[in-house]
């Protein structure tokens, strides 16, 4: 439950998440070419690592990046300094800025299948009643605690879900 609850935390966990990713993926390019700064090319692949782990590790519908000219024009928005290179903290800016509508999104997931969930386990235990022998059991669990535990059930196979993602 406590998992529920640290995802309605919203900016907080939004933040870590994104942080985690961010320094993943710039950490990546800074071992693989010795540099602290993303050029275009290199910020550009980066864009594509971050849809790629939101993706995988964000509940929710499958995210397309952003064209080459979206980050471009993005790019020159939060390079503060206009040496045309993101360091570390720029590119935390940059991809906060593009991914703003992305949890927005995530968000609205969540609480759907927070919401949806505890109606399918109703349903569900309603069909479950008239199967011999199992049909019993599900008639003596109170209807609050069977949504509970299958909606809990939903979110622990998200969060395992997550966890082989990354």
């Amino acid at each position: 439950m406590g998992q529920i609850l640290e995802k309605f935390q919203g900016k907080q966990w939004r933040e870590r998440q994104m942080r985690k990713i961010t320094d993943k993926v710039f950490d990546r390019f800074k071992d693989e070419t010795g540099k602290a700064y993303l050029k275009f090319e290199d910020l550009y692949i980066a864009v594509l690592l971050v849809y790629n782990d939101i993706n995988k590790l964000l509940p929710g519908p499958h995210f397309d990046p952003p064209s080459k000219e979206e980050v471009r024009a993005l790019m020159q928005e939060c390079d503060m300094n206009l040496d045309g290179e993101l360091d570390h903290e720029e590119f935390v800016k940059f991809v906060k800025r593009l991914t703003k509508d992305t949890f927005i999104i995530v968000s609205q997931g969540l609480i759907i299948t927070l919401a949806v969930a505890p109606t399918v386990a109703l349903l569900t235990k309603r069909t479950t009643e008239g199967v011999p022998g199992v049909g019993k059991v599900v008639q003596k669990i109170p209807n609050a605690v069977y949504a509970s535990l299958v909606t809990l059930t939903v979110v622990m196979f998200q969060k395992v879900a997550e966890a082989k993602a990354i």
